[in-house]
């Protein structure tokens, strides 16, 4: 019996001594970030190298955090600018625990954490957006937008005309001096000094959505759609132009080449006139007499069918029917 007793309290100890190696052995994955600690006082540096760890069983406590980058997405609110026009601006972050100790002593969880930005970052991008015009939280450069691409058309008149267009509607009054890049990085600036102190560090803060409220949203609608449709005259009239243009030289071109064909047909009919008369005085100079007679034969054809004439017997013009009737009497 005493054996027996003796066999279960080693194998007792050795459990026990079992459970304490087993909970003084804990790891560190290459995400993350222990802070130990011993009736709740930090023990020692934090640990950040990952690997296989030791500790004191029992007694202290393995505090893990993350190590790598963790997001922030803020929620979208109705924001004035500096000219007074009211917008909705949605905007995120990115962070990062660069102190654990800290971060533990006074945030401690990451929803803690997100609810502690929310209350700096959010009044940061407020106060940023509210001290400066819309334009610099829309636009980084003064770089010169180009509605439409003009690039297919061949007429440098036409495109030198509608670059003036847009020039014409896209406004003068705003210069962009600070930009959109700047202002992040002014609300990057602001918020982190409040969070040194929570052991977090920003890397960025950007914003994702601007627009409108709905109120302004339609007046500014509205004033696009009268700007596109003043646009779309002056083009339609531009084009109306182009067309008369075009018009009028193929009418110029079409007058052209009829006039090069009348031109081109009368001197084909006058050198054939010239050919056949010339034809007609070869063939009257071989027999002047023949040639009479045939010609007289056509004037008997066409005039004494469809005429009554009154001659006098010794006309030469009834010669050749004189001389037709003595034959036929011999």
């Amino acid at each position: 019996m005493q054996a027996n007793n003796t066999l279960i309290a080693i194998v007792v100890v050795l459990i026990i001594i079992g459970a304490g190696l087993f909970s003084a052995v804990y790891t560190v994955d290459e995400t993350e970030q222990v802070v130990i600690t011993q009736f709740g006082r930090v023990i020692g540096d934090p640990v950040l190298e990952p690997g296989l760890k030791f500790r004191m069983p029992f007694i202290q406590r393995v505090n893990v955090f993350p190590k790598n980058i963790q997001a922030w997405d803020g929620d979208p609110g109705q924001i004035p600018t500096g000219d007074k026009t009211y917008i909705w601006v949605d905007s995120f972050s990115r962070w990062r625990i660069v102190d654990p100790v800290a971060y533990m002593r006074t945030v401690g969880d990451i929803q803690s954490a997100l609810s502690r930005l929310d209350d700096i970052i959010n009044p940061a991008v407020r106060n940023i957006i509210t001290s400066h015009q819309l334009i610099e939280t829309v636009r980084t450069s003064n770089r010169e937008m180009t509605a439409l691409d003009h690039g297919d058309i061949e007429d440098e008149a036409v495109q030198q005309a509608l670059q003036e267009i847009e020039r014409e509607q896209r406004p003068t009054q705003y210069r962009v001096s600070v930009g959109r890049e700047n202002l992040t990085r002014m609300m990057l600036e602001e918020a982190q000094p409040k969070l040194d102190h929570l052991g977090i560090e920003l890397i960025d803060i950007k914003i994702k959505r601007v627009n409108y409220v709905q109120e302004v949203r339609r007046s500014v609608y509205n004033r696009m759609i009268a700007e596109r449709n003043q646009m779309a005259e002056k083009i339609r009239s531009l084009g109306q132009g182009e067309a008369r243009k075009i018009d009028g030289d193929r009418e110029r071109d079409l007058l052209e080449i009829q006039s090069q064909a009348y031109a081109t047909s009368e001197e084909i009919k006058g050198k054939a006139d010239a050919e056949a008369a010339l034809i007609y005085a070869e063939a009257y100079n071989r027999d002047p007499e023949f040639y009479s007679f045939m010609r007289s034969l056509e004037v008997y054809k066409t005039s004494l069918a469809r005429s009554q004439l009154v001659l006098s017997t010794d006309s030469r013009f009834l010669q050749y029917l004189k001389d037709f009737a003595v034959i036929n009497q011999e």
